[in-house]
């Protein structure tokens, strides 16, 4: 039919009309005179009677009447859409009107420079099934995601059931509708049935009711024992599996992204009949796409995508009748290959002038559908759907629902996983063993290369000169040694191979100065000690001269030493012990002596600490410390890639369909996690304290507490972490990248007061810092929680907790995660 039949036959129709209601004609002129101006763009008219009329050109609308407005973007062809204005069909005219489900209209959307969708108009009307078709990254999930309201257009609009994705009271995402996403996105941990009972307790489902569907589900769709693990299944299986958490809620819509992939053929038409029969009886919408595109037949309504644009939008009988194909794949090769050629009327539609860049559209029932428009528009009315707003929504509260069955998930993904329970529970007490038996402890077996000329006897000599006990002036050299006999020091000679005997003082000679320092640069000894010929002599000189003594006395009277200090632990500490086996050596000898010992003591008298010990261990230390940053980091590895995990196997995608919030998951995690840290804090501390006698001044109930805050800090920063990661790897290397900063600027390995006085500052800003200062000051000093080095550190962990959570939940509503 040429342009001009079509515009006669829509000319003669509208004047039978007008001539009822228009007595003078007038308005039939008007409509003729408007017409014929249209003639000259040839263009494509569609009119209906009683209708408000529409010209749109190039995204905008060049006429209107009866104040209709109708936005339309990109178009590459000028029509004439006409819509119904009776919005109020009256009593009984409601059921024989078909509503709009689903309506898009001008989506484009983009990814950096790649489009995805481009001026994409669809119209699924409610109580139908829509076959949507095409190849593998033509747009059909992105476009499905959009309906469901997981991504956003950049341009264009999508209304589902009546309202905006996304916006309060439109039930979507939420129970209003049902999604199966191409991935099985199945946690393979649960049964079937525990996975029926977890998306139905997300959708509000009581438990009978959810064990009742699941039988029916289970007959539909061949399953196996519902008691079998998901994880045990076939592909194919899985999949059914996943359409059965689809179909549990009975929702209004369903969006199925290749359902029947990996099913047998008469399963397959089993499910079909399924789908015909809910949207036939159920008045259910449902949306479809396959790989199978001859099994689309079925579908009320076919929709064929290309390069990101709809080709063709009709029933299928009526795309193979018009294009004389028999099947839909000839018709999807005649349009992908007619969509390449240009289009500005409907004749050319049949030839190969057509441009590239414009679409194929073929929608033929444009009353219907411009009817839809009016229809859609109802929905937008709150009250036209009040009684399926969920007061979670309207309110902004926690739903108990998905609450529940997030925390059951969560425990049962753990107790299913033992390799994970190892994890959680082992590897702490694993870590503060290795750390208490590794770290902290004074080294022994430190061997000292000695040259003692003050004696020429042996070494058994020596021995009895000492064990003498009486009060002597000789061998003052062999009374100094006496007291290095402890597992610290071996006392090690150049005749002697065995020094590293149960006696720990072999005691030899090195027979010059120089080999004894050789031994020292050779890495043989970590110091060499050299006694004078005169020592005892000289030593006894200095005692009775004192301060008239010369030189050569006071030279003759001492002790050299030479340490290696590569190693300062070592080396401060062979200092140390060297100077206070001399204080005891002096001490003994004057007490023999009958002379007051406290002369051999230094002027400045060190009386008991305040905290602590006289002898502090290095343990008791950094043990705060240590046990603060092993909590927060266990804590960042359980959750680092949680998210990571549910979003690439679609998991979290069909939770927030479902319409859980992000702070229903945020939530979730958190009160799992309290639960674990409480355990794991319970073994760290368990082990630490009472097991390896780390010293704890304070209350365990503070350090309990601080302990499982720090925890919970850890576990939402690795939250945080994985809502800004894309891939796992990236996630972990963040989180490996965030340790040794941490740690080193905690004060755990050393104190803040060496540090730069701006870096003081900087490193209490980070969320170690403050809670390593507070536990040690529980643990050393046993302080009360009203000091403000321990409330600070309390305070310091709530606010980094609440910062982590708002940054997930902010950039999971950003990202749409």
């Amino acid at each position: 039919m040429t342009d001009d039949e079509i515009l006669e036959s829509v000319v003669d129709e509208q004047q039978g009309d007008e001539e009822d209601s228009d007595e003078t004609g007038e308005g039939t002129k008007k409509l003729e005179s408007f017409i014929t101006g249209l003639r000259v763009c040839h263009c494509w008219v569609i009119i209906g009677l009683t209708a408000a009329i529409l010209v749109l050109k190039d995204s905008s609308c060049q006429k209107e009447c009866n104040n209709f407005n109708l936005k339309v973007e990109c178009l590459g062809v000028l029509f004439v859409c006409c819509c119904s204005m009776d919005s109020n069909p009256g009593p009984g005219g409601g059921g024989e009107e078909r509503l709009t489900a689903v309506s898009v209209r001008g989506a484009c959307k983009k990814y950096g420079v790649n489009v995805v969708l481009d001026n994409l108009n669809m119209t699924v009307k409610k109580g139908t099934i829509y076959g949507l078709l095409g190849a593998s990254g033509c747009g059909k999930t992105t476009l499905l995601s959009c309906i469901v309201g997981r991504r956003h257009l950049n341009t264009g609009e999508v209304l589902v059931l009546g309202g905006t994705p996304g916006t309060k009271g439109s039930g979507v995402p939420g129970r209003r509708v049902g999604y199966m996403p191409q991935e099985t996105a199945l946690y393979g941990e649960f049964t079937i049935q525990e996975t029926m009972m977890y998306f139905g307790w997300m959708f509000k489902m009581s438990t009978a009711d959810v064990k009742q569907r699941l039988d029916f589900l289970l007959t539909l769709l061949d399953l196996p024992y519902k008691h079998k693990l998901v994880n045990k299944l076939s592909g194919g299986q899985q999949r059914r599996v996943s359409f059965a958490a689809a179909l549990l809620h009975d929702p209004e819509l369903l969006i199925l992204d290749e359902p029947t992939v990996g099913v047998d053929p008469l399963l397959r038409q089993n499910i079909w009949e399924h789908l015909v029969d809910i949207a036939k009886c159920g008045n259910k919408t449902i949306i479809i796409t396959t790989h199978y595109i001859e099994e689309a037949r079925q579908a009320h309504m076919i929709g064929m995508m290309r390069s990101g644009r709809l080709l063709a939008e009709n029933p299928p009988d009526r795309l193979m009748s018009r294009f004389g194909c028999d099947t839909l794949e000839e018709v999807f090769l005649q349009l992908s290959l007619r969509q390449d050629s240009p289009i500005t009327t409907i004749d050319q539609l049949h030839s190969n002038k057509t441009n590239k860049y414009e679409p194929v559209y073929l929608i033929e029932e444009s009353e219907d559908m411009c009817h839809d428009y009016q229809e859609t528009s109802n929905y937008n009315d709150p009250k036209a759907h009040d009684d399926n707003v969920d007061k979670k929504e309207c309110c902004g509260l926690i739903s108990g629902g998905p609450l529940h069955a997030m925390l059951h998930k969560n425990f049962l993904r753990i107790w299913r996983n033992p390799g994970l329970m190892v994890f959680i529970f082992g590897l702490p007490v694993f870590q503060v063993i290795l750390f208490c038996l590794a770290v902290g402890r004074d080294p022994y077996g430190l061997k000292l290369a000695i040259v003692n000329h003050d004696m020429n006897s042996t070494d058994q000599e020596c021995s009895d000169i000492v064990s003498s006990g009486n009060c002597s002036f000789q061998a003052l050299s062999c009374h100094y040694l006496r007291h290095l006999k402890d597992p610290t020091i071996i006392k090690q000679s150049s005749f002697n191979t065995t020094s590293e005997s149960a006696n720990y003082a072999t005691e030899e000679f090195y027979p010059t100065q120089e080999s004894a320092n050789e031994a020292v640069r050779r890495g043989k000894a970590w110091g060499a000690l050299y006694f004078t010929e005169n020592f005892t002599d000289a030593l006894v000189a200095r005692i009775h001269l004192q301060e008239y003594a010369d030189e050569e006395t006071l030279d003759q009277s001492g002790i050299k030493v030479w340490l290696d200090m590569s190693n300062q632990q070592i080396g401060l500490m062979l200092m140390s012990d060297l100077r206070a086996s001399y204080q005891n050596f002096s001490r003994e000898l004057l007490s023999t002596c009958d002379i007051n010992p406290r002369l051999a003591e230094a002027p400045i008298r060190i009386n008991n600490p305040v905290y602590g010990s006289r002898t502090p261990s290095f343990t008791n230390f950094t043990a705060p410390g240590v046990v603060v940053v092993l909590i927060f980091f266990l804590g960042v590895a359980l959750t680092v890639g949680t998210l990571i995990y549910e979003r690439r196997e679609g998991l979290l995608d069909r939770t927030i369909v479902a319409g859980v919030t992000p702070l229903e998951i945020m939530v979730s995690h958190v009160i799992t996690q309290f639960v674990l840290m409480s355990v794991q804090s319970i073994f760290l501390l368990t082990f630490t304290i009472f097991v390896f006698q780390v010293e704890c001044e304070g209350s365990m109930f503070w350090v309990a507490a601080l302990t499982v805050l720090q925890g919970m800090s850890g576990m939402c920063f690795g939250f945080a972490i994985s809502t800004f990661c894309e891939i796992e790897s990236t996630a972990f290397q963040m989180a490996m990248g965030s340790f040794y900063p941490a740690l080193l600027l905690s004060g755990t390995i050393w104190p803040l007061e060496g540090m730069h006085v701006a870096l003081q500052y900087f490193s209490k800003c980070l969320p170690l810092t403050l809670p390593t200062t507070a536990l040690r000051c529980l643990m050393a000093r046993g302080w009360s929680i009203w000091e403000s080095d321990i409330y600070l550190g309390f305070v310091a962990c709530i606010i980094w907790i609440l910062l982590f959570i708002a940054l997930s939940i902010l950039v999971m509503k950003i990202k749409k995660l």
